[in-house]
């Protein structure tokens, strides 16, 4: 099995750890793994199915028949629970709301990280961008590349209410304060742990970003 590069990176909602991730793979010929949408089709299936998703008894129950698939090619990314797309459906706010409620459920996780260590295993591609929550630390601590990706509070809100037009200011702000809260109670996503590069993108506009993260991989995968 060839060895395949790994670049982790983790930040809070609105970062812009998703596009810009996915366009760094591209950039570097790599796949991309969005680990989030893996934990939104979890919470889709469960409301679908009408499964309490605050119930971890039920929850963890589902992941015995949860069939799902991710495409990695940064340019045909899709998400199918069984044979259901549900690429678009994952992003819905009823999804959001609950998603957290979900990705906290320990067994729910262990059963995503081996999820999600598989399928960097399986690439094959020279490299896979890995990105989420807690891939520094726990899905790859030993990727060839681990970054931490954010931004001030005030550039995040600013991303994000301009991905969703027609949503309020203070609106988009409380959902990404209790995204935060909510998630931060089981991974520590806004420090960086030791060997971790934090970029901060306040100040950086998309492509800068993007290169700044392009250039750090081609730095930390130069042998």
């Amino acid at each position: 099995m060839k060895n395949v590069i790994v670049v982790a990176i983790d930040g809070p909602a609105g970062s812009g750890k998703s596009s810009v991730s996915r366009a760094t793979a591209r950039e570097l010929h790599y796949n991309y793994l969005d680990t989030g949408a893996a934990y939104r089709a979890l919470a889709w299936r469960c409301l679908a199915d009408g499964i309490d998703a605050h119930g971890p008894t039920a929850v963890i129950q589902s992941l015995l028949t949860f069939d799902l698939s991710i495409g990695i090619d940064p340019d045909d990314y899709f998400v199918r629970v069984g044979s259901v797309a549900v690429t678009d459906d994952i992003r819905e706010p009823r999804v959001t709301s609950v998603v957290s409620a979900v990705a906290r459920i320990p067994e729910v996780r262990a059963f995503m990280v081996e999820l999600f260590r598989r399928v960097i295993r399986g690439s094959e591609k020279d490299g896979i961008v890995v990105e989420g929550r807690d891939i520094t630390t726990i899905v790859a601590p030993d990727a060839e590349v681990r970054i931490l990706l954010t931004a001030s509070e005030e550039a995040r809100m600013a991303r994000r209410s301009a991905e969703l037009p027609g949503a309020s200011a203070e609106k988009t702000a409380r959902e990404l304060s209790s995204r935060d809260a909510q998630d931060s109670r089981v991974v520590d996503f806004m420090n960086a742990a030791e060997g971790v590069i934090t970029l901060d993108s306040t100040e950086l506009d998309f492509g800068q970003t993007v290169k700044a993260v392009v250039s750090l991989v081609r730095t930390g995968t130069q042998h």
